[in-house]
């Protein structure tokens, strides 16, 4: 199968394609910010190795190892599910095999950032669930957290263990035009992603083991199911040396099952779905052979609305009646908690970095995107005279779905958000249209540069936790900035790599 598909891809190849090495001097990511070419012919100091390796290699193999990558992606199973009008489809997972180079005293610092960046944020979540003090200093408008679809009134009182709602955290980070990180959005509900960085690394050192054994020394991810675990061993109720974890799923249809049963399994958790728990005296059981076992802490994929039919959907066979009462006892722990959400709408967004000086008394260290907030009457003036030039985003969707890219609109599609956006301005927010830094990716006759976006991945409970690099999403058709596999985007594996 390997040398067929590779055979088909030579086919198409004259032989002076098939010979042609990698020309740094002509690879033009324009007037975008390239995080391997600083200028034509020049790598930048971190990735050198890699532009010199990937400079000694004929596209042929490139191609060959292109095709490596991609038969291991299909005997591991790596998939994921886009949903469409003919059904769901599973498809193998998208990666682009040239690794994406980050320095290490770089990432040390938006490490640092995005640590910062979580801990205010639950410190908010759990003000305005509890004492409110924020509302009364005046720093965030109280009707916006009441009018945001993820506020969850019976959430009100509770105080979860250490005071933290959001245990794990996936937030997009972008570079402009001149290198440097910016936060884009924040995901609290139920962020993925991270079983498809780890996978990304397994296939990467089958394509490249000899950059990682002699090039590069690389930062390991390998450890982030076991800091998941004990991140969610430490919210456990009961001070058991081995507490039960369970994963909740919605099931084979999810699209992202994938990553809920490759993490229960790293994990040595139970992937469980709905009708797998009970509630019986206000505590959480898994049904077993040998019958009932007590649940401790659930890491929940499941979104807030269908977790407990009594409490919130009513209709939802996902979740467990009784489930969020037993919570709210003390006697199961929940990741992320209900209500966490609250803090991942778009417009709560923009007021993060007075958020992190009101709680913190800190400066951010992460900037976030300039954002301007269709709620006000001034901002939203300009935002409907400038939507040609500006990225529009509802509050609360995810994937990049219901999205303006104004640049690349039609007339009837910026009509059509203007009148959106004037019947409910609170749902909406703008950016101006960053100039995403490029990477390149392995087209099928030339070395190409595409636009990128990472995601890493924050773990809090007692401690804080922050992978080592993330998931990079790259675009992978010239010059859009779709970087969502649901839209065909792909990935690839980052390296955090010495500045040496």
């Amino acid at each position: 199968m390997r040398a067929v598909a590779l055979f088909d891809k030579l086919s198409v190849l004259t032989f002076k394609e098939a010979t042609m090495r990698v020309n740094w001097k002509t690879y033009n990511p324009g007037k975008f910010f390239d995080e391997i070419i600083s200028t034509p012919g020049y790598a930048r100091k971190p990735a050198r190795g890699l532009a010199s390796y990937l400079r000694s290699l004929t596209h042929a193999e490139l191609l060959e190892k292109k095709t490596a990558a991609d038969l291991a992606i299909k005997t591991m199973g790596i998939s994921f599910t886009v949903y469409s009008d003919a059904g769901n489809i599973d498809r193998e997972w998208p990666f682009d095999i040239i690794p994406r180079i980050i320095a290490e005293k770089e990432w040390d610092k938006t490490s640092l950032g995005l640590q910062q960046r979580l801990r205010a944020i639950n410190c908010f979540i759990n003000d305005i669930y509890n004492d409110q003090k924020i509302f009364r200093d005046k720093i965030v408008p109280k009707e916006l957290i009441l009018d945001s679809g993820n506020f969850r009134k019976e959430c009100m009182g509770i105080k979860p263990r250490f005071g933290v709602w959001a245990h794990i955290c996936g937030s997009d980070l972008i570079k402009d035009g001149n290198g440097d990180f910016f936060v884009l959005e924040d995901n609290l509900r139920v962020p993925s992603g991270v079983s498809y960085m780890l996978e990304n690394r397994r296939v990467a050192k089958r394509v490249f083991p000899e950059l990682f054994e002699d090039a590069y020394n690389i930062r390991p991810i390998t450890e982030y199911p076991a800091q998941l675990f004990d991140t969610l061993a430490a919210i456990s109720p009961r001070r058991n040396k081995y507490p039960e974890v369970v994963v909740l799923t919605p099931g084979v249809y999810n699209s992202a099952y994938f990553e809920h049963s490759f993490l229960a399994q790293r994990m040595g958790a139970e992937l469980v779905e709905g009708n797998d728990l009970v509630v019986e005296n206000e505590k959480v059981y898994m049904k077993t052979i040998d019958g009932l076992s007590q649940v401790d802490v659930i890491y929940r994929r499941i979104d807030d609305e269908f977790i407990d039919p009594s409490v919130f959907n009513k209709d939802s066979l996902l979740g467990v009646s009784g489930l969020f009462n037993a919570w709210v006892k003390g006697n199961v722990a929940l990741a992320n908690a209900p209500g966490a959400g609250v803090a991942d709408d778009k417009i709560i967004y923009t007021y993060i970095p007075q958020i992190i000086k009101y709680y913190l008394d800190e400066d951010p260290i992460l900037p976030n995107v300039t954002s301007f907030l269709c709620i006000d009457k001034k901002q939203c003036q300009h935002v409907l005279e400038n939507l040609d030039k500006l990225v529009v985003k509802p509050a609360n969707e995810s994937g990049g779905y219901g999205m303006l890219i104004g640049p690349q609109a039609s007339k009837k599609e910026l009509d059509e958000f203007a009148r959106r956006i004037k019947a409910d301005p609170r749902n909406y927010m703008a950016q101006p249209l960053i100039s995403l830094s490029t990477v390149p990716i392995l087209g099928d006759r030339v070395v190409e540069p595409r636009h990128v976006d990472l995601r890493p991945f924050v773990l809090q409970a007692d401690k804080s936790y922050v992978t080592a690099g993330g998931l990079t999403r790259v675009a992978m058709v010239k010059g859009s900035y779709i970087v969502n596999s649901s839209q065909g985007g792909g990935s690839k594996d980052t390296w955090i790599v010495s500045d040496d």
